[in-house]
């Protein structure tokens, strides 16, 4: 996990593109992001679906953002 909590939100998968890639949309704030998952939710094969929701954590220098925890 990352030290600094600024970088971490919660959001809701609209979108699921191909390679384990997802858009969500971020609460509180009106922009989608594009984000991947994790390598233990890959190692444990946990599902992600479209109307879920996910904890993220940030880049610190933007663009994508990783999926660490299904809610």
């Amino acid at each position: 996990m990352p030290q600094n909590k600024d970088l971490e939100r919660t959001g809701v998968v609209t979108e699921a593109l191909p390679n384990i890639m997802f858009k969500v949309r971020l609460d509180n704030e009106e922009g989608e992001l594009l984000s991947y998952l994790s390598g233990k939710m890959r190692l444990h094969r946990i599902r992600v679906l479209v109307g879920d929701r996910v904890q993220l954590e940030l880049e610190p220098y933007g663009g994508k953002a990783r999926i660490v925890k299904r809610l």
